[in-house]
C-alpha cells in the first residue's frame, strides 16, 4: 500500500523550532500536491499547510501563517514542514498526506495517501 513516513516530531519548548520530514513509501512525491493535517484528541483532523507539486504555491491555516514554512525538495523526495514560533497550542499529531494533482486542497477526504503520523509537544 502507498503511503508516507512523517519524521521529526518530539518536544520543543514554546518558542522553539522543529522540522518535521514527509517521505514516501514506493512512489515518487512530485507528482503529488502535499497536504499537513494536524489532530488533537477529541478533535477533527485539521488542515495546517500544503504545497504543489512544483512548489509553486502554498497556502497555510490561519493559525500557523507567519510562523511555520513548507517546502518540498524534489530531488530528494522529501517535503518539509518547518515549524517556528512553536505554541503548546500547536501540540498535536502531525500528518503529512498527497494527492495526485497540481494544486493543493484543505480537505482530507481529498487526498489518497497517508502517514501515520508524528507527535509534536509543545510544553516548558
Amino acid at each position: 500500500q502507498l503511503q508516507l513516513v512523517e519524521s521529526g516530531g518530539g518536544l520543543v519548548q514554546p518558542g522553539g523550532s522543529l522540522r518535521l520530514s514527509c517521505a514516501p513509501s514506493g512512489f515518487t512525491l512530485g507528482y503529488y500536491a502535499i497536504g499537513w493535517f494536524r489532530q488533537v484528541p477529541g478533535k477533527e483532523r485539521e488542515g495546517v499547510s500544503c504545497i504543489s507539486s512544483s512548489g509553486g504555491s502554498t497556502n497555510y491555516a490561519d493559525s500557523v501563517k507567519g510562523r511555520f514554512t513548507l517546502s518540498r525538495d524534489n530531488a530528494k523526495n522529501t517535503v518539509y514542514l518547518q515549524m517556528n514560533s512553536l505554541k503548546p497550542e500547536d501540540t498535536a499529531v502531525y500528518y503529512c498526506a498527497a494527492r495526485r494533482y497540481y494544486g493543493c486542497s484543505g480537505y482530507r477526504n481529498e487526498y489518497a495517501y497517508w502517514g501515520q503520523g508524528t507527535q509534536v509537544t509543545v510544553s516548558s
